[in-house]
């Protein structure tokens, strides 16, 4: 048995942050392999609010990704290279000597709230949808510039270079300013048909088009770790790869299946449902639906919908918490199951649920304007939302079988959020076929993967594939009670038409 160099993987979360060492291990010829995955740091990633908005501290984030990487070193580790994975859309200014300007914004920063429609009434749904292939979400890079254009803020007069979250930690490991192909398909600022950044948007939009870096794709060699840092950690030189650095792209790589068609949720604080394709789907449906078309490993394109997902269960928790109601993550479960089922739905989507200032009274307020029974207990709180999610998940499935016009056997669940078993099953029971889940840390893990490839220990995606369906056994839930289910699916579909917004 022989073990290869190792890789360092970090996985940035919209929650937290985790550093994690994977070993590749060979164990007979012909064998792919199987990882093994060593925790060597986690660490809160808690946004700071100043006066009127909402930012990244990413300069404790910076901290903890320095500390990790001290710390393999110190454990005897010597990894080959490292990779970053994170969320999308977020992104830091440097001004004209490479200085980080303020702390970059967070996306449920509310200085974007209205432009969506403002932007669209001036470069038409149409066009904006043609070159972006995105989801129309308040938060993505464009209205978060356009903001700052109709402040006047005068970071953005400053601005020399703008770098997308993952792209901005690595400038600061490497001094290198590039920007990541999949991170790229994030902004509504990339058109996926020439291939390039969008710069006649960007004119027309009065934005500065020449802060857009030079684009890479995932298996690039940034560069190595600066000798300033290296000294300062007393670690050796250490290469950085450009992974599939949207954290979505990132687990996509390490869903364990190469059977086609495909579709896969990633469960987290968003959850994100998509399939592979070839090549962008830019047909006027999947504008009417607003799905995604998002850059993945291997210059593929994964048709995608952004689905808002645990978050709104995490931010009910934190309401309780203050109200000194502390539950775990499996007290939440036990409470679900113990309330009744399909008393109320909320539609997950609605964008009051994107940051309210009390997301219980949000839902019960939902509930009643949608004149449904009102929640009466946490419990049933919490049934309500994991019984919306997975109704949801139905609806956005059979949308994107609409849009591909393929069927898909059952779904793939990865991410953190199959730790919830009740959401699994609730799943498949929504969705009447089977779910497969696992693995758990799959953002991490197609990070190590491209990193593993980029060092020439897996060939392709392929491979990686047979390794991550070698190291992690799925959890197979299959569907029940499929007519209480069919029931709740078509009361559900009407909610639409009912909301207040």
């Amino acid at each position: 048995m022989s073990l290869t160099p190792c890789v360092l993987a970090f996985d940035l979360g919209a929650s937290s942050g985790r550093a994690l060492i994977g070993e590749l291990v060979r164990e007979e010829s012909g064998h792919p392999g199987r990882l093994n995955i060593t925790e060597i740091h986690r660490f809160a990633n808690t946004p700071v609010q100043i006066g009127d908005h909402l930012h990244w501290n990413i300069a404790m984030l910076l901290q903890e990704i320095k500390y990790a990487i001290r710390q393999a070193f110190q454990a005897g580790y010597k990894p080959v290279s490292c990779g970053m994975d994170t969320w999308g859309v977020d992104f830091g200014l440097l001004d004209h000597n490479g200085e980080l300007l303020g702390l970059p914004y967070h996306y449920r920063d509310r200085q974007t709230e209205g432009l969506v429609e403002e932007v669209s009434a001036l470069i038409g749904k149409e066009r904006l949808f043609r070159e972006s292939g995105l989801q129309f979400m308040p938060f993505n890079t464009l209205y978060q510039l356009y903001a700052m254009k109709k402040s006047g803020s005068p970071k953005l007069k400053l601005a020399q270079t703008l770098l997308l979250t993952p792209d901005l930690l690595n400038y600061f490991l490497t001094g290198r300013r590039i920007c990541e192909f999949t991170m790229a398909t994030t902004t509504q600022l990339y058109d996926p048909v020439k291939g390039a950044w969008n710069v006649p948007l960007m004119e027309q939009l009065g934005l500065p088009a020449e802060i857009l870096p030079a684009l890479v794709y995932p298996g690039t060699v940034i560069g190595e770790l600066t000798e300033a840092l290296c000294a300062e950690l007393d670690v050796p030189p250490l290469k950085v790869v450009a992974v599939a650095s949207h954290d979505t792209e990132s687990a996509a790589v390490a869903v364990p299946s190469s059977s086609m068609p495909l579709a896969y949720l990633v469960s987290g604080t968003w959850s994100l449902l998509g399939t592979p394709m070839e090549r962008p789907l830019l047909d006027p449906a999947v504008l009417e639906l607003q799905f995604s078309n998002e850059g993945g490993a291997g210059g593929s394109y994964h048709l995608l919908k952004n689905i808002m997902g645990l978050w709104i269960l995490q931010e009910c928790r934190r309401k309780w918490e203050l109200a000194r109601n502390s539950y775990s993550y499996s007290d939440l479960g036990l409470l679900a199951e113990a309330a009744p089922p399909f008393r109320c739905f909320i539609d997950p989507d609605d964008l009051r649920f994107m940051n309210p200032a009390d997301m219980p009274k949000e839902i019960i307020d939902y509930c009643r304007e949608t004149g449904q029974v009102e929640p009466r207990s946490d419990g049933e709180i919490v049934r309500c939302v994991m019984e919306s999610l997975a109704l949801r998940y139905r609806q956005v499935l059979e949308q994107a079988e609409r849009l591909t016009g393929v069927g898909f056997k059952g779904l793939h669940m990865v991410g953190g959020g199959i730790q919830n078993e009740l959401l699994c099953q609730f799943t498949a029971n929504a969705l009447e076929r089977p779910v497969w889940t696992g693995p758990i840390e799959a953002s991490a893990i197609g990070n190590m993967l491209v990193q593993l490839q980029a060092g020439g220990y897996i060939r392709n995606m392929e491979e990686g594939s047979a390794v991550v369906k070698a190291t992690f056994p799925l959890q197979v839930y299959e569907p029940e009670g499929r007519s209480e289910w069919a029931e709740a699916y078509e009361k559900y579909s009407g909610l639409a038409s009912r909301a207040v917004h």
